[in-house]
């Protein structure tokens, strides 16, 4: 089924992580505009293949990065093996106490 919305990559990344992670914050940046020029992106028409995603869940508990993101990759394979889907994930991954003690200490120093 085709898909009506304007960023159906976005949603689908927004719904799985959601739903999947509960995240307390998910901003996810499309970066597709800065790689557009790129010789492995010429000829392809989707607006939607790299993107930055800060995710603060607490499903990251106990997990080293390497985990955190096998995890986000897991959730987004089909997405990153589809003809014109993902090709590039940037990914920020952090607890809710992590980030806390990051804000703490940025509004401290």
């Amino acid at each position: 089924m085709a898909s009506t919305t304007a960023t159906p990559m976005e949603d689908a990344i927004r719904s799985k992580v959601t739903e999947a992670l509960k995240p307390t914050v998910l901003e996810i940046r499309n970066n597709s505009h800065l790689h557009s020029h790129h010789k492995a992106m010429q000829g392809v028409t989707s607006k939607e293949t790299h993107f930055a995603l800060n995710i603060v869940s607490p499903e990251f508990a106990s997990k080293m990065q390497p985990a955190r993101h096998r995890m986000v990759y897991a959730l987004l394979k089909e997405e990153l093996e589809r003809e014109g889907g993902i090709h590039a994930l940037e990914l920020r991954t952090k607890t809710p106490e992590e980030e806390e003690k990051l804000q703490a200490k940025a509004t401290s120093g």
